[in-house]
């Protein structure tokens, strides 16, 4: 294998449609995403940015696929740190399946670069995203603030 990768997956206790709506509603996802808003149109081809809470951008993008309520990628790339910039642009695919009660949800962040300081730095960040999103599906609070 050539690049870096992050694969996450974890089970949600919810139905793929209310995930998938988590997934993709700018005003539920600032709740377990720390604050950040997510701008786009939600459909392929559509530009995506993200932003901190005080309007400078995070990351930039373009919503690569759109199956909802399955199937959810990102073009990706860091524009906050240079260091990270500078390695270019990533995937990040979000997979939802059905799970007896629950939803699999997988995410998988990749890159090129070998050796990649941007998905180290993903790799921290989506199990803290993506548990504060299961506990706010199943319990109506997040985990990390």
């Amino acid at each position: 294998m050539t690049g870096s990768k992050f694969v996450y997956a974890t089970f949600i206790r919810t139905t793929p449609e209310k995930l998938w709506s988590a997934l993709t509603t700018p005003e539920f996802i600032r709740q377990y995403w720390f604050d950040m808003v997510h701008d786009t149109e939600w459909k392929v081809g559509a530009p995506w940015k993200m932003l901190f809470p005080d309007g400078r951008v995070a990351d930039t993008g373009e919503i690569a696929e759109f199956d909802p309520p399955r199937r959810l990628a990102f073009k990706w790339r860091n524009e906050f740190r240079p260091e990270l910039k500078a390695e270019g642009w990533s995937r990040c695919i979000m997979e939802l399946e059905p799970a007896d009660n629950a939803v699999k949800l997988t995410v998988t962040h990749a890159i090129d670069a070998e050796n990649s300081k941007f998905i180290e730095a993903v790799s921290g960040g989506w199990p803290k995203i993506l548990s504060n999103l299961k506990s706010l599906l199943e319990t109506g609070s997040v985990a990390i603030s």
